[in-house]
């Protein structure tokens, strides 16, 4: 019998690690070809880990809540069937420095395509202490020298410093820290020992919650967000009175002949498309110096979960969809991210974000950009208000349903006469709807 590797599987372009959430076998149990051995979380969705082959579990090489990089062998298979043993792998094995350094160092680096042009230059160490080339960019741009990085504990393998831990480091402030020093060191004499943290008294009648996986990673997620894009965000008002009319005449014969409830999303996600057609640097991203104009033009859209927290799927190819069409796929996803059936695909490769806040009363926001991309429009309530209406006749007011949007750009590459223009033009497809349009 052949033992066989079971590795950390490639979850989408941006992931290199996974958090493992559950063991569903233990060494000495069989496994069938496709049965389920481990879930695991990552900072986009959580997913399932099957066999690839039958046979009986021989060891299992992390433990629950591990932090596991991608293509790391992390359980091995003795196998029933007749298959020659496997050569020892180069590239995926049990994590050490050494194979961290090689492996992120060329996979990483695509983590993080939308670094601000002028960076300050951080010299990689010669030391024991090995830093992934992620760190290294969130310290060149905080202006973090290599001397001060040493200063940061780690939490990670042999006192690897994480990202995590550089980004609460700098929210703590950069507290002074004692060096960290390499394993194979020793502690030279009359070295003064950190001081053990106090732990924080709250005051007042309170209760403490603890963040959850995904609260956490969200948190993250908008911290290296501000971190990295400069943040503007314009504001217009919207009258889409034809596009409410429209829906409301015909929602239940679409319903009927379709078999998708039809709600105002897919309506402003086609206007979203063909704004972005017109205006091809909203939906980019940008590699230091470099503006990526991505041609296809895959929408996210915000969804929240009935736990409270956020997810984005992601809709491929949106320019390539008719209204049925968005409305499918938007239902579908919208559905699937509620009852935690998302697949790991389904998450990836987003060029612009629309979010529909109004769906829960809000008038506006400044939404937070959804990083590598460079804009993200939140939609606000669609409230009845009088308004003056210009007509050959002369002014006269009137009820209309209007709306307020809001686009928050990247200021790096989007200056605000890009940012408001393609704003207008949303607003232009919004308020020129066809009314007589048919399904």
């Amino acid at each position: 019998m052949a033992i066989v590797d079971l590795v950390m599987p490639k979850l989408g372009e941006s992931i290199m690690e996974a958090t493992i959430l559950k063991w569903h076998k233990k060494p000495g149990d069989h496994v069938s070809m496709d049965e389920t051995v481990l879930e695991i979380a990552t900072d986009k969705v959580d997913s399932e880990v099957p066999s690839s082959t039958e046979g009986v579990i021989e060891s299992l090489l992390f433990n629950e809540n591990d932090v596991v990089p991608i293509g790391t062998v992390i359980a091995k298979i003795r196998s029933e069937n007749n298959i020659p043993e496997q050569a020892p792998l180069n590239n995926i094995e049990t994590p050490s420095a050494g194979n961290w350094e090689n492996k992120e160092a060329e996979e990483l680096s695509k983590e993080v395509p939308y670094q601000p042009p002028h960076t300050i230059s951080v010299a990689k160490p010669s030391g024991a202490r090995f830093y992934s080339p992620l760190v290294l960019n969130i310290a060149a741009n905080e202006g973090i020298g290599l001397a001060e990085l040493e200063k940061v504990p780690g939490t990670g393998n042999e006192g690897r410093v994480t990202k995590k831990d550089l980004l609460e480091w700098i929210a703590a402030g950069k507290p002074s820290l004692i060096p960290v020093q390499s394993p194979t060191e020793q502690n030279p004499p009359n070295v003064t020992e950190e001081r053990e943290e106090t732990p924080v008294v709250y005051s007042g009648n309170v209760e403490v919650i603890e963040m959850d996986r995904m609260r956490k990673m969200i948190a993250r997620h908008m911290l290296e967000s501000k971190h990295t894009s400069a943040h503007v965000t314009s504001f217009a008002e919207c009258d889409v009175t034809n596009l409410v009319l429209w829906r409301d005449k015909i929602k239940s014969a679409f319903e009927k002949q379709e078999g998708e409830k039809i709600t105002f999303t897919p309506l402003f996600m086609e206007a979203v498309v063909k704004c972005i057609k017109k205006y091809p640097w909203l939906n980019a991203s940008v590699d230091g110096d470099k503006i990526i104009v991505r041609k296809d033009i895959n929408i996210g859209m915000a969804t929240a979960l009935p736990t409270g927290n956020l997810i984005v799927p992601v809709i491929k190819d949106a320019d390539y969809l008719n209204l049925t069409g968005l409305t499918k796929k938007i239902n579908g996803l919208a559905n699937a991210a509620r009852a935690g059936n998302l697949k790991p695909d389904d998450t990836q490769g987003g060029t612009f974000t629309v979010t529909n806040i109004g769906t829960f009363g809000s008038l506006m926001g400044t939404p937070i950009i959804n990083q590598p991309q460079v804009a993200i429009l939140a939609i606000g309530a669609i409230k009845k208000r009088p308004v003056v209406l210009e007509t050959e006749q002369g002014d006269s007011i009137a009820i209309r349903h209007m709306m307020y949007l809001s686009l928050t750009y990247d200021h790096r590459i989007v200056d605000g006469a890009l940012g408001s223009t393609f704003l207008s033009a949303v607003v232009k497809e919004l308020e020129s709807f066809d009314a007589n349009r048919s399904i």
